[in-house]
């Protein structure tokens, strides 16, 4: 093992940290959004450092101890959610349902697994989506028309018109705004309680009946349906609170921190402890476009106290991940780093295993995280975006069987779902197949797992990691 070097970070980013440094770096111009009006953007920010947080400094502590817990196995950590949430869909039965699907599978996993689960929704700040080209080029009345590509509800919007497309300022304090009105409802259904989530007679498994599952994966399904109870009861031998009681308190957010402007806003101290939190989610994660060592988004995320994740895919060297660790890590805290591996199905065989040995051999305290979806994307001969379950589940089952090999925990996994009857993905025991998928599909970014979808993908990963 070689020596680590708890002080040290790479060379352009010794400079003093603020949460207003990442303007400073190579690479601020691009990565952020060209707002026309440098008024109304420093107004808007202004009015977001104003407003109260969205979460607390405590609530952000102890989903990090929760995340060290997962570190060493003690604990799995369950995030999902929308690809990109958007304003207009801001409803009570949206958010239920996505709610819903997320605590159900977590009490699959508590039953197969044998252990706590925290849920970490990609809820309330999933406003702002990745885009490949920053412009977009559409024939508009036999003329071909350039406009800004639609970066999500958090920049602009997704008309094809110039004044939809010109990234606006105010959707920034628009975006806090629906971010606080999702969060007031979760919380308010939480301290309400689900009573049905702790009955599987009144969930939807409907799946379990599809002629495309086996006999002995149907009788799997009926045995683990019967036997969740069992689970319930583990979760209160282990400790934890009462049911409601856990329920109610064990969920937290996250989003993708694409814009800077608005996570810098959010930033603040707090009293009684040292460091600035962002206090627009509980996990910011930082996508595969994004993590360069001297860009704007490693050096904001590098001083903040929040956990962070990072997406990770197969193309990713050793080296470089023990140099992006040591920068958002330096001090090797336990709980503070979350490696979301998303190598695609053809290629996580390859591309975990070489990842997996540095980071032990070098004794970094990271958590690692699975994310199936991304690495999974297909284009059907139509022209549609979609994914395999097969795949999906097929990588999973990977990187279970790659941290067994090296030695290894996997502590979590990310997904893309919705608790809608979408026909986004196909396959799975609902049977969606390339020609369901227009019967359906609503997305504006990535396909998703259904409701059912995602319920039956708990079932198989609590088998495949609980050996049951």
């Amino acid at each position: 093992m070689s020596d680590h070097p708890l002080n040290a970070q790479p060379d352009t980013q010794t400079a003093p940290w603020t949460p207003g440094s990442w303007s400073s770096t190579p690479g601020a111009n691009e990565t952020q959004y060209q707002y026309p009006d440098a008024g109304a953007l420093d107004a808007a920010r202004a009015r977001l450092r104003d407003l109260p947080p969205l979460v607390t400094s405590w609530e952000i502590e102890k989903l990090r101890e929760q995340i060290a817990q997962a570190q060493r196995g003690e604990r799995f950590i369950l995030q999902g959610g929308d690809c990109a949430e958007m304003l207009d869909l801001c409803r009570s039965d949206l958010i239920t349902n996505k709610l819903k699907i997320l605590l159900q599978m977590s009490l699959v996993l508590i039953h197969g697994l044998r252990m706590p689960v925290t849920r970490v929704g990609r809820f309330a700040g999933q406003y702002a989506k990745p885009r490949s080209s920053p412009t977009e080029t559409k024939d508009i009345a036999g003329s071909a028309c350039t406009l800004p590509s639609y970066f999500g509800d958090l920049v602009n919007r997704i008309d094809f018109n110039e004044s939809a497309r010109t990234p606006d300022p105010a959707l920034l304090v628009e975006g806090y705004m629906h971010a606080a009105m999702t969060l007031n409802f979760i919380r308010s259904l939480l301290d309400g309680g689900f009573a049905d989530l702790h009955h599987p007679e009144y969930w939807d498994l409907s799946f379990f009946h599809n002629a495309s599952v086996s006999d002995q994966r149907r009788a799997q399904y009926l045995n683990m349906s019967r036997t969740l109870a069992d689970g319930i009861a583990f979760m209160q031998n282990l400790g934890e609170q009462r049911v409601e009681e856990a329920t109610r308190v064990d969920f937290y957010t996250s989003h993708e921190g694409l814009n800077l402007y608005y996570e810098e806003a959010q930033t603040r101290t707090v009293p009684r402890r040292d460091g600035y939190y962002d206090l627009s989610t509980h996990l910011p994660w930082i996508g595969e476009r994004n993590r360069n060592l001297d860009g704007p988004h490693i050096e904001f995320f590098r001083g903040i106290k929040n956990p962070v994740g990072v997406k990770v895919g197969p193309t990713m060297d050793p080296d470089e991940l023990i140099q992006l660790i040591d920068a958002l890590n330096p001090s090797n805290t336990p709980g503070k780093l979350v490696l979301i591996t998303r190598m695609g199905a053809k290629k996580i065989a390859d591309g975990l295993p070489r990842l997996l040995d540095k980071v032990k051999s070098e004794g970094r305290h990271v958590l690692w995280m699975s994310d199936p979806m991304h690495g999974n994307g297909i284009t059907t001969s139509s022209g549609i975006k979609t994914r395999s379950f097969d795949d999906i589940l097929s990588e999973l089952e990977q990187a279970v069987d790659c941290h067994k090999q090296a030695g290894t925990i996997l502590g979590g996994v990310h997904f893309e779902l919705t608790g809608e009857d979408v026909t986004e993905c196909i396959g799975g025991g609902s049977g969606i197949t390339e020609d369901d998928l227009v019967k359906n599909y609503v997305s504006l970014c990535d396909p998703r797992l259904n409701y059912q979808q995602s319920l039956e993908l708990g079932f198989l990963l609590a088998q495949k990691i609980g050996n049951i």
